[in-house]
């Protein structure tokens, strides 16, 4: 009898949410809130750009100079931050804000033991064996050193605490946390008066927990990808207004300064890393077509703020497929006055 009352109650949540999103599908279509005058940024990330087997200082100078990005969104990763336990070693980060700091671009620093990019949960090797607790007082210090080393720094705008902490079954992190998250961000706004952003899934997520904890809000947004679950590619069947419908929402229950996009995919998704996919396969998810249809999507979605994801892809396209369209493409974006 538990097996059927539990399969009923299954099938139940599977209906709900299938009219609880085709509801949002109908209400979002036709609906077009866009800026004319748009402001372009990227997540970079150094571990990306050397998966890629690319330098990642040139593939860093060039998006600086090349591109002229001039909103930038980097990690603090605690794995290369503190290696050895008490060891510190700010090279590399030191070294892209500095970069950035003498061509006037404004930088989002996220700190916290989830951040961009695979395996989305980078702890040190060491604080894996310790306990729940142990690593949690680690992760503070880590946080408390980061901010205060670079606190005084201006072109720090923002901070962002952990990436889409919400959002379950992603990744290889623990269980989430929300008391100790509430501590992360009580820790920060103690050491500077910068404000604080939270990240969400734009497609996956509710939105008002993150959005409650947010001075700023940035959203994810993703059209085509590929599902392990399902084992197949799939599109999103929303358009524009599902954004602005969610985030009026949110705004029910929360009230961040600003809402943005932090992460516009630029890049292809499939069921292994985009480098060891032909490139009929990462044209599936991303290609010049689909890079200019988001950007546009975007801007008819009401946000007037977006970082793109994928720069070290355009890089390594460019780069070591002898490919520059997309590249090329993102410049126009960052050229625009």
């Amino acid at each position: 009898m538990g097996i059927i009352k539990n399969l009923k109650l299954y099938r139940k949540t599977v209906l709900f949410l299938i009219l609880f999103f085709f509801v949002l599908f109908l209400l979002s279509r036709g609906f077009i809130f866009g800026h004319k005058e748009m402001e372009y940024g990227v997540t970079f990330s150094h571990k990306q750009a050397s998966n890629l087997g690319l330098p990642w200082r040139e593939v860093y100078l060039a998006m600086l100079d090349d591109l002229g990005v001039k909103k930038l969104r980097l990690s603090a990763y605690w794995d290369e931050l503190e290696q050895e336990r008490g060891v510190w070693n700010w090279d590399y980060l030191d070294w892209q804000i500095s970069e950035a700091e003498k061509r006037n671009v404004e930088i989002v620093l996220a700190v916290g033991g989830r951040l961009p990019r695979w395996p989305e949960c980078h702890f040190p090797e060491w604080s894996k064996a310790s306990s729940t607790s142990e690593r949690q007082i680690d992760t503070l210090q880590y946080i408390r050193k980061t901010i205060e080393r670079y606190r005084d720094r201006g072109a720090i705008r923002y901070w962002q605490i952990e990436n889409e902490p919400f959002l379950p079954h992603f990744g290889e992190c623990p269980d989430l946390d929300v008391k100790f998250l509430d501590e992360e961000i009580a820790l920060v706004k103690t050491l500077d008066s910068r404000e604080v952003m939270m990240t969400d899934s734009g497609e996956l997520s509710l939105w008002v927990p993150a959005a409650k904890r947010a001075d700023i809000f940035g959203t994810t947004m993703y059209l085509d990808t590929y599902s392990a679950k399902l084992k197949s590619y799939i599109h999103y069947p929303i358009e524009p207004g599902f954004f602005q419908f969610k985030k009026n929402i949110s705004k029910l229950f929360a009230s961040p300064k600003d809402w943005i996009v932090i992460e516009l995919q630029a890049e292809p998704w499939g069921p292994v890393p985009f480098q060891q996919l032909e490139k009929k396969d990462r044209d599936r998810t991303m290609d010049l077509e689909k890079f200019k249809k988001i950007t546009e999507f975007a801007r008819q979605a009401g946000f007037k703020k977006l970082y793109l994801w994928g720069v070290e892809w355009w890089y390594w396209e460019k780069k070591i497929n002898n490919d520059p369209k997309i590249w090329e493409e993102a410049k126009n974006l960052y050229h625009k006055k």
